[in-house]
């Protein structure tokens, strides 16, 4: 996934990517980021799916295991240890988000964004997707998403979340339509990516689709204007101050 996320910054238009503290590759994630110091990185908070970093006890296997069973882990103690084994791999830490979206549960969102204003972190996604061409299921899912959202985060909407995994450079095309304001166009780039065949994504064709000519232009068109999460953050802070 690191792999992918680089290529579609160097050649495409990524600005951010998101770590897994807990995952498999972090190592290997660190030390290619660590050559890349103008895409920045966040911490991709999860309490699903990962081994818990505090108790090395698999966690939860789906977002509704987690929420009939909520067992196993301290929510608090583990998102803070997996932020702080970020930080302490000596790479920025400019943004928040979570695994499944987890995050935007109220009483997670509200957690998160206490942890980032602790460990001065400016931007938490809010997952409030404008939708996109998804089954009945999913599309549903994604709206329930957006509506238990709290108030607060950095961004105003998202785009790509319902079409997780499956963005061809047409359809990122016409999501643009879809910006309004912050807008975070969530991706899932990735080359050759083992070990996660259970979700089905297409990640080197998205890859593909993020550095296409095409989209490029599109945003030039629109006069839409690609920032860092760091950027958006200092904004905000100023217009606040």
């Amino acid at each position: 996934m690191t792999a992918g996320a680089i290529r579609a910054h160097r050649d495409g238009i990524v600005t951010a990517c998101s770590v897994v503290a807990n995952g498999r590759a972090f190592d290997d994630a660190v030390a290619r980021l660590r050559d890349v110091p103008a895409l920045e990185v966040g911490v991709h908070l999860a309490l699903v799916e990962e081994v818990a970093f505090t108790t090395g006890a698999p966690m939860a296997r789906s977002y509704w295991e987690f929420l009939l069973l909520r067992r196993g882990v301290d929510v608090e103690r583990e998102l803070r240890a997996q932020i702080e084994r970020v930080l302490a791999s000596g790479l920025p830490v400019t943004h928040l988000n979570g695994h499944q979206h987890l995050h935007a549960l109220p009483s997670l969102f509200r957690l998160v964004l206490r942890l980032a204003r602790e460990y001065g972190i400016g931007y938490v996604r809010a997952p409030r997707d404008a939708g996109g061409r998804a089954g009945v299921a999913r599309r549903m899912a994604v709206r329930a998403l957006a509506m238990l959202t709290p108030n607060g985060g950095t961004n105003e909407r998202t785009i790509g979340i319902a079409e997780a995994g499956h963005l061809t450079a047409e359809r990122i095309i016409e999501l643009l339509d879809r910006v309004d304001d912050i807008t975070e166009l969530v991706t899932h780039p990735g080359i050759r990516v083992g070990g996660y065949a259970h979700w089905r994504y297409a990640w080197d064709a998205e890859t593909a689709a993020l550095c296409d000519p095409r989209v490029k232009a599109a945003i030039v068109e629109r006069d839409i204007v690609l920032v860092a999460p760091s950027a958006v953050a200092a904004a905000a802070a100023c217009a606040s101050s």
